[in-house]
């Protein structure tokens, strides 16, 4: 996915271009765009744009403010589809500031411009234009242009323009205006581009100016949402002021004489307020108001509040990474961004483009409670809050769409800015009910992490019971299965319409429960407000009751060792990957969505998304294999895609790669890898590059409101450092190659746990990454010597059989189970047997082996054995048993050995036996030891690759010309004891 491209120098707090291209103008437009969550202002010219046409998107947008236009279906509207399409607005352009020298006016595409800079500070929140402007009658002049939407005052953006004359003294005019002339931009193909409308859609109302005060007032045609811009100026010289006005456009022209070599300051303020927020007859005097309250601050005061701000904001969300100046850079630029495009006020959220461009439409997205959130939750909770009062401020919509789909309850819309549904194509939007289970799961998790019960029990509930209601309605038990969601579309977009996903049932389990808990809490610590809706909403106890029965019979589809995405994709036929040319993706823009839906083919992560959110529910080994298997076949189509299966891939050990999909999320707006930046940036995608490192590479996970950590750390680094807000407390984490150092930064002690040990943070602790906590060991060939007992089984049950069997073709079926073993056996034999033909023979040759195992004494230990699992047991290192054979306990209890383990994980648990590494994965997740900090054991090559493929430092007993792939090879056991397992643990892990 990467180009190798490099568009930015790097500098670790700023992004910089030092040339003005029209072919990267929109991508710039998008990177250097303004904002503080309601306004947001692309990176466009002050003094226009005079470039070719389709080279600029001209745009300042409100969070949340959009207009409707009628969706045209090709027939009568289905019942239950969207009406209208909601679109945000490219609204009134109150940034204009034109200079003029001598009637000449400046402009970038002036054959004389030189010194081109244009920089955005992440410290300061500002973003500054410098350029020298030569007229053409020789006169030079120094411009610097800096801007930013204030994060103190949501209303509010401001610009200073500094003009300094190089080589003259003279008039100078600088023209202020705002002008209503706006439209969207036209539609393009690109489904992701968003559609527009036709024209312009607000339509001017009233103009006022007064002085240096300017404004209009405009409204939307289907909304009804009215709109005023106003501007105000301060000047630091004398002035003339002269007035011009059209029908949707006011301009204030300062005409000011300057010196050589003094700088010219014009200061202009711009504010924004809306009917969505205020009366409309209220809006003039709100915005002369948060004007004149910037004069009275001035530039300096307010550009002083912006960096206060951003101070303590970086003080949560900065990560510092030692060895990549690249990363570190673009860690910053996505933090930063998002806190430019988040809603803070309880009535917006945050888009798939933020609010720097038209992307889908402006739109909010399942993106918000499943990246973003949880973004904002450990570095600005407060935000995280007002994400879900959003939600809660559209739940009355949510309800309305639930009836139109014939259900009870709330159902979220797919995508949406007002509440309601807008997308016309179901199957990809409306399908996806898994967005009323993202919301409460973000609402879990917010709560969990501050303790906010008053909002969970106030709106929190009733966002929570509803969408749970609607859940209870939309399912359906069915014989044989369990309570199923039939006819929906999980995360994955190429394959829609299906039964069952996992992901979809999985979270929808979680709600279901989560609710029941609720219900039950509420009923004991606040038992007037459970009065309050079971009065309101008809609330039982007999509903409450089914939800818990709901979410106990939720169906998961599984076949062949693997959990199906759904009750089909297993049974479909794997897209040819090696067929299709590398300019043919994005899939969904060059072939049919049906043609894609009936292949194994991904879009975005599905099934390992429910690996990440619902990660408990999962054992080590379901995820590595299942992850092993979905990860091939995911095109990552979607920018959503990488950063989670970067995380799930760190979790599994699959370092190298989870580091290459961290590139590939870290960067993708910086570095335009989806050659779609000129629409806005990934909202999505930035937040994953935070979750990347903190829930990947440090494995944080929050279950039952406890964090957790797993930390490692990708080769090429030397360190990473984050803090994380939680529970009212600051932590910080740092990682080193060998250490992760927790400390304390403010609030109460933490309570962690760091590689399943739990630890207590008051101060700073330091803790090892890696330890040997575990060895686990086959049994025969490791332990014992029973390879002798089963080929005699095995040998009498051949010569039953007439079939040829010796000791050669014996080392075959060492190290497997044994239905494997068996088939190994009769793949020799020239015909065919019934399966209860083949339990019979397992079980003779059980029989028989069971018989010759009696013989086993404690004598029949292998050399060194004993004294190791005695070093072992006096360092308080744990134990395990990992054998194919279901007789391991019987074998352990006649050696003597039993008391030495904590567990034994045999064939009869395990779906596949070995080379995969499910056993060994079973035996650490029983222990509750990480896979890293275990060694194993072998004497086979398929127990061998086993271990390493549980990422686990494997020991090979035997020959080192069959063992190859093991850290290290013994030829007896009576060379093991606990110091060259050490030497062997330490020099593997390093």
């Amino acid at each position: 996915m990467r180009s190798g491209q490099i568009i930015y120098p790097f500098e670790p707090w700023t992004v910089t271009e030092s040339s003005f291209d029209t072919e990267t103008n929109q991508r710039d437009e998008t990177v250097f765009a303004v904002g503080n969550g309601y306004i947001g202002i692309r990176g466009n010219f002050e003094e226009g744009y005079d470039g070719p046409p389709g080279t600029s998107l001209h745009g300042t947008y409100l969070n949340g403010f959009y207009d409707s236009s009628p969706i045209a279906y090709p027939k009568a509207r289905h019942y239950g589809h969207p009406r209208v399409h909601q679109t945000m607005l490219n609204v009134t352009d109150g940034k204009l500031v034109e200079l003029y020298v001598d009637g000449e006016k400046f402009n970038l595409f002036s054959e004389r411009i030189g010194e081109y800079s244009r920089r955005l500070d992440m410290r300061k929140g500002t973003v500054i234009r410098t350029q020298v402007w030569e007229t053409a009658t020789g006169k030079k002049l120094r411009i610097r242009i800096e801007r930013f939407a204030s994060f103190a005052r949501k209303h509010l953006a401001a610009i200073r323009y500094e003009v300094t004359p190089l080589n003259f003294s003279g008039e100078i005019l600088l023209a202020s205006s705002v002008d209503g002339r706006v439209a969207n931009q036209a539609g393009g193909g690109d489904p992701r581009a968003g559609s527009a409308f036709n024209g312009q859609v607000l339509q001017t109302k009233e103009a006022y100016e007064h002085r240096t005060f300017g404004a209009l007032l405009q409204s939307t045609s289907m909304t009804n949402f009215a709109l005023l811009c106003g501007v105000e100026h301060a000047l630091s010289h004398a002035y003339e002021l002269e007035t011009a006005a059209g029908d949707q456009w006011i301009e204030k022209r300062f005409r000011v004489q300057a010196e050589e070599n003094g700088t010219v300051v014009l200061d202009k303020f711009i504010a924004y307020y809306t009917s969505r927020d205020n009366p409309e007859e209220k809006l003039l005097q709100l915005a002369t108001d948060e004007l004149e309250a910037a004069l009275t601050a001035g530039y300096a005061e307010l550009a002083a509040a912006q960096q206060a701000f951003l101070d303590e904001y970086w003080k949560s969300a900065d990560i510092l990474v030692q060895g990549d100046a690249e990363l570190q850079q673009a860690l910053r630029f996505n933090a930063y961004h998002l806190l430019q495009s988040v809603g803070r006020d309880g009535r917006t959220n945050i888009g798939a483009k933020g609010i720097t461009g038209e992307g889908y439409d402006g739109h909010y997205f399942w993106d918000t409670e499943t990246y973003m959130l949880p973004y904002f939750l450990y570095v600005q909770p407060d935000i995280a809050k007002q994400l879900l009062k959003f939600r809660h401020y559209i739940l009355p919509k949510a309800r309305e769409r639930a009836r139109e789909m014939g259900e009870v309850g709330a159902l979220y819309a797919w995508r949406t800015i007002g509440g309601e549904e807008t997308s016309a194509y179901p199957s990809a939007s409306t399908a996806q009910i898994h967005i009323n289970a993202d919301i409460c799961y973000a609402l879990k998790k917010y709560v969990e992490a501050t303790g906010d019960k008053p909002f969970l029990y106030e709106e929190g509930a009733e966002i929570l019971f509803e969408t749970s209601r609607y859940f209870a309605g939309a399912g359906a038990w069915i014989e044989g299965r369990g309570f199923c969601f039939t006819g929906v579309t999980g995360p994955d977009e190429y394959t829609t319409v299906v039964d069952n996903n996992a992901y979809t049932n999985l979270m929808i389990k979680d709600q279901l429960e989560y609710a029941a808990q609720v219900a039950a809490a509420l009923r004991e610590e606040r038992p007037e407000r459970w009065a309050e809706l079971v009065a309101a909403m008809g609330i039982s106890e007999e509903e409450v009751a089914r939800w818990s029965e709901a979410a106990a019979g939720i169906y998961i589809h599984r076949q062949n060792g693997l959990i199906g995405q759904d009750d089909s994709f297993l049974n479909k036929p794997v897209w040819d990957f090696t067929a299709t040319p590398e300019e043919n993706y994005p899939l969904m823009m060059h072939y049919h969505s049906l043609r894609i839906n009936r292949h194994q083919v991904l879009k975005q992560a599905d099934l390992v998304m429910a690996m990440y959110t619902q990660s408990p529910r999962f054992a080590t080994w379901e995820k590595q294999r299942n992850y092993n298997y979905y990860e091939p076949l995911t095109t990552h189509d979607s920018s959503l895609s990488t950063c989670i299966h970067g995380i799930v891939g760190a979790e599994l050990g699959y370092m190298d790669k989870a580091y290459g999909f961290f590139q590939q999320t870290a960067r993708v707006d910086l570095d335009d890898y989806h050659l779609n930046v000129k629409d806005g940036i990934h909202t999505a995608s930035m937040a994953g590059s935070r979750l990347m490192i903190v829930d990947g590479f440090a494995g944080m996970r929050q279950v039952d409101g406890e964090l957790q950590f797993a930390p490692d750390i990708p080769a090429q680094w030397t360190s990473y450092a984050f803090n994380l807000r939680f529970a009212g407390s600051m932590l910080s984490v740092q990682v080193t190659k060998d250490h992760t150092i927790y400390r304390l930064v403010e609030g109460e002690p933490l309570t962690i746990r760091h590689l399943g040990n739990r630890v207590e943070i008051e101060g700073e602790v330091t803790l090892p990454n890696r330890a040997l906590e575990a060895v686990i060991f086959d049994l025969d060939g490791v332990l014992t010597d029973t390879a002798e007992f089963h080929y005699e089984a095995w040998l009498e049950l051949a010569n039953e059989l007439g079939i040829p069997f010796d000791k050669a073709y014996n080392e075959n079926l060492k190290g497997v189970d044994r239905r494997t073993s068996l088939e190994l056996l009769l793949q020799r034999s020239d015909r065919r047997y019934s399966e209860a033909e083949k339990e019979r023979f397992m079980q003779r040759k059980n029989e028989r082996y069971r018989e010759l195992i009696r013989r086993i004494r404690p004598e029949h230990l292998l050399p060194g054995i004993g004294e190791l699992l005695e070093g072992l047991k006096a360092r308080g290192i744990r134990m395990a048993v990992a054998s194919a054979s279901r007789n391991a306990p019987a074998i352990l209890v006649s050696l003597g050995i039993t008391g030495y383990f904590d567990e034994i994980v045999d064939a009869g648990m395990l779906e596949r036996g070995k080379p995969d590494p499910e056993i060994f994965l079973r035996a650490a997740e029983a222990l509750g030891v990480p896979p890293r900090n275990c060694l194993g054991i072998e004497d086979a090559s398929s127990g061998v690759d086993a271990i390493r493929g549980a990422n686990m430092v494997a020991i090979g007993i035997g020959d080192p010309g069959t063992l190859g792939n093991a850290h290290r090879v013994f030829p007896s056991t009576g060379m093991l004891n606990l110091a060259l397992l050490s030497d062997t643990y330490r020099s593997a892990a390093n």
